[in-house]
């Protein structure tokens, strides 16, 4: 009897087993998935800081800003952009303003008065079927000088580096590219912010095959609109904006619209040349993702099936080595080696989101709190969805139809 009560008290052979498959399973997924991010962070190359001095036969480029409400981002914007290290007769820069009702337009006309190279455009009503930045890019194409060779779209809450535009110029002629796009570097201020974005840039990092996908022969691509430079021709060969009219991610859209048409595509690391403050809390980061994360991931179904998944592995890092210690607290002989191999998988990556941490340059311990990011991730995944499926998609004050 003493010896059943024994038995009944500590794991079974076949629980100890189960253990031990689950923790080197865990351990080779978690090498797995650590491998590929790293993998993906090799192939998006950098874009590095040019020494090259563009002379008065450098190629003429047009910034367009489109901007709707950013009187807090749009200053600070059009200033780093008017500080060019770029010949000033190469360099015309035109912001367009979309309805704003703040005041984005009186920033934009008083540096204007300061620098000649600098307009200011205020978009026409919003035709229907149309998506407002999409329109404010057009309004700002239609301006652009006859000789400019390449359009530079780039978003309000960007902040250039003095060579970014030298330096972007350089590198897509260097390769040859009809699109160059600029992943930037990210400022995280609030707690959303800290606790989401990494969370959000490792899980592209581990879903995304940057490799396949940017290769030319592939019918999908990568863009962000933060920062687009496009050799005219190019832009205007597809037909601008206009056939993207109605896309909520314009960016990616216009993108793979240039990739079928034969054009050179590549999104690269820009996080040298530009830095940005994308979202300023919950209020703006959870719209600003729901509007476009289903298509990062795929699509509804790719969407639904990912954001379980993604709360899983989250807390696996975290329950099974719990789960490896309370069965060697019992006393399972077996159990030592699974919990070896659970804690050395947790480890990884606990290890990979205090290094994410400090990367961003916010405390350590923000590291540690990744099952709460992607668990608020895949709730944001899910409402993404949600709005697609209702059709209504909500953004700087206006609610377009998906």
């Amino acid at each position: 009897m003493a010896r059943r009560m024994v038995r009944a008290g500590r794991p079974c052979a076949v629980h100890r087993t189960m253990l031990l498959v689950l923790s080197s399973l865990w351990l080779i997924l978690v090498i797995w998935l650590i491998a590929r991010a790293v993998r993906q962070r090799g192939v998006l190359g950098r874009v590095s800081v040019s020494t090259r001095r563009p002379g008065r036969t450098a190629p003429k480029v047009v910034v367009i800003v489109p901007a709707r409400n950013e009187a807090a981002n749009i200053g600070a914007c059009v200033e780093s952009l008017c500080a060019q290290e770029y010949p000033r007769d190469c360099l015309t820069l035109i912001v367009v303003d979309d309805d704003s009702a703040d005041d984005t337009s009186a920033i934009v006309a008083a540096l204007a008065k300061q620098d000649e190279r600098l307009t200011l455009l205020r978009t026409p009503p919003l035709p229907s079927g149309w998506k407002g930045k999409v329109h404010a890019c057009c309004a700002g194409a239609a301006a652009v000088p006859h000789d400019a060779q390449w359009l530079c779209f780039l978003d309000a809450d960007m902040r250039a580096a003095p060579r970014a535009i030298a330096s972007a110029v350089e590198a897509a002629s260097d390769r040859k590219l009809d699109l160059l796009t600029l992943a930037p570097r990210h400022e995280l201020k609030s707690f959303a912010e800290r606790l989401m974005l990494p969370c959000g840039l490792y899980l592209l990092g581990f879903y995304q095959n940057l490799e396949k996908v940017q290769a030319p022969q592939t019918d999908a691509v990568v863009a962000t609109g933060q920062f687009m430079l496009l050799r005219r021709t190019a832009y205007e060969d597809v037909g601008g904006h206009a056939p993207v009219r109605g896309a909520i991610c314009e960016d990616v859209e216009l993108a793979l619209l240039m990739k079928r048409r034969g054009f050179h595509v590549l999104l690269m690391d820009g996080s040298l040349l530009l830095r940005t403050r994308m979202y300023t809390g919950w209020s703006t980061l959870w719209p600003g993702f729901a509007k476009n994360l289903i298509q990062l991931l795929g699509g509804p179904v790719r969407t639904v099936l990912a954001a379980p998944v993604l709360v899983v592995l989250a807390w696996t890092a975290v329950l099974l080595p719990l789960q490896d210690l309370a069965a060697v607290l019992h006393g399972a002989g077996g159990a030592p080696p699974a919990l070896a191999l659970a804690a050395l998988g947790s480890a990884a990556v606990v290890g990979l989101h205090v290094g994410g941490a400090v990367h961003f340059k916010i405390p350590w311990w923000y590291g540690l709190l990744f099952p709460l990011g992607y668990t608020a991730g895949a709730v944001l995944a899910l409402d993404s969805v949600r709005w697609r499926m209702t059709r209504r998609v909500h953004w700087k004050g206006r609610v377009y139809s998906s």
